[in-house]
């Protein structure tokens, strides 16, 4: 060390031509002395930035080199080089204005190893760190959405969702001007990744989808985008912009083979969800989309009157919960005229005056259709086609067709053809009996005996 700063000194006293070389020659003796790398270059650094005798020029061009240096892994030890490049810019940092570019530099690389080893909320704090509006030098829209991007992503893989739009939002004003397809990508990715944290789940379900599509993409990577745009799909409101999301979802074929295929289709359906079904959905949902909904009060109406049929909870304990019942409520609508409050209650394990509070909100929104009759405790749903002829023309899977006025008949000829069909059972089920010889026809009335397990009955 001794003899370093013997060195250090020497290089000090040249001419202000020979000083750069001097001391950018130290650099690889450095880099060779074993444990002295991270004291030799803390000390060759502080020369080269206080010392006011070397000047700018000389330590900008050395600061360069051991920049250039280090991002080509000259020291091997990742947690080494972390620790080096924390010292220089902790050394630098009273004079960063002088150095920014060097030290923006050191940031980047900083950025890179921190992010190789996971360790995503402090690479984004080290690109947050980063001045991009510098009067030193000029920055380019392009490395500044690619930064913007960069630390979107790492703030969303930490989970803050928060401080990942404000970036989010500032790469948006210089989207525009973007050529490049693969920034291009990766912000329609955060765009659909901040609707998602949000819980604007339509439209993140469709930009997931739209990404599911782009052949540049990873063919793992496009799978995990139709995976999450089916799960946004599942979480969103029902009602029909819901179906036509739905819709499209159902008829590509590629979903089929998802885990998520059994629910969308359910829902795509209109079959009400069972608890074992949410159930298995659920355990594969983000910590964000678990995400817990304020309870409401319990109803003075629902205390006087204790149902056990009915249910004790007073609304939708997590986003799930809402998606699920909401759901289940436009599923009753295609299978019952009308329901009592306590009826859909006791389907969506709520409170009567919870339940009413559901579907009033759902109709209010238009996304339900039908009316509440409250001295009767009803909910009356309209029979109109429009939401199934919006899947048919908007994104749906059949085409708009006029149908005739409903007359009942067609109940009838159903209950003529289960009664056929149950005749046709019994009298297999009888010959096959007599081929056995388990029956024999007693007289001509069809009165039979038959023996099984050794007794005798007659009929």
């Amino acid at each position: 060390m001794a003899s370093l700063q013997k060195q250090l000194q020497d290089a000090i006293s040249l001419g202000q031509k020979d000083k750069a070389p001097a001391f950018v020659a130290l650099i690889p003796q450095i880099l060779s002395s074993g444990t002295a790398v991270a004291p030799g270059l803390h000390s060759l650094v502080d020369t080269v930035v206080n010392q006011d005798s070397v000047g700018l020029v000389v330590g900008r061009q050395v600061l360069s080199e051991i920049t250039k240096v280090l991002s080509e892994k000259a020291i091997a030890d990742d947690e080494l080089r972390k620790e080096v490049i924390q010292d220089i810019i902790n050394v630098v940092q009273p004079r960063i204005v002088s150095y920014e570019e060097q030290v923006n530099a050191l940031r980047l690389h900083l950025a890179d190893i921190l992010e190789a080893e996971e360790d995503w909320s402090e690479a984004a704090k080290v690109l947050m760190s980063i001045s991009m509006d510098s009067s030193q030098r000029s920055i380019t829209d392009a490395v500044k959405l690619d930064t913007y991007i960069r630390i979107v992503r790492l703030l969303l893989e930490e989970g803050d969702s928060v401080q990942a739009e404000t970036y989010y939002n500032r790469a948006a004003l210089l989207i525009h001007s973007n050529q490049d397809k693969e920034i291009a990508l990766k912000y329609k990715l955060c765009q659909a990744r901040i609707s998602d944290y949000n819980r604007k789940f339509l439209e993140a379900a469709s930009r997931y989808h739209e990404l599911s599509y782009v052949g540049e993409i990873d063919e793992e990577e496009r799978r995990y985008m139709l995976s999450a745009a089916v799960t946004c799909a599942v979480l969103a409101p029902a009602g029909p912009n819901r179906s036509r999301v739905l819709a499209s979802l159902y008829r590509d074929e590629r979903t089929v083979d998802l885990v998520e295929y059994n629910i969308l289709s359910k829902m795509f359906l209109d079959h009400i969800l069972r608890p074992a079904e949410v159930k298995s959905f659920e355990a594969n949902l983000k910590p964000h989309q678990l995400a817990k909904i304020a309870a409401e009060p319990r109803s003075k109406h629902d205390a006087d009157e204790k149902d056990p049929e009915s249910g004790t909870r007073t609304g939708p304990a997590t986003v799930l919960d809402r998606a699920v019942m909401e759901h289940n409520v436009l599923a009753s609508s295609k299978i019952y005229n009308n329901i009592t409050f306590r009826g859909l209650g006791a389907l969506l394990d709520l409170t009567p005056s919870a339940a009413e509070t559901m579907a009033r909100k759902m109709i209010e929104q238009g996304r339900l259709r039908g009316s509440i009759d409250q001295v009767d405790k009803l909910i009356w749903f309209e029979t109109s086609r429009e939401e199934d002829d919006a899947q048919g023309k908007a994104g749906g899977l059949g085409d708009d067709v006029q149908e005739a006025e409903d007359t009942g008949g067609h109940f009838t000829k159903r209950w003529d053809a289960q009664i056929r069909i149950s005749a046709a059972n019994v009298e297999s089920i009888v010959e096959h009996l007599v081929e056995k010889g388990l029956v024999k026809v007693v007289d001509s009335s069809m009165r039979v005996r038959f023996s099984l397990q050794g007794r005798k009955h007659n009929w």
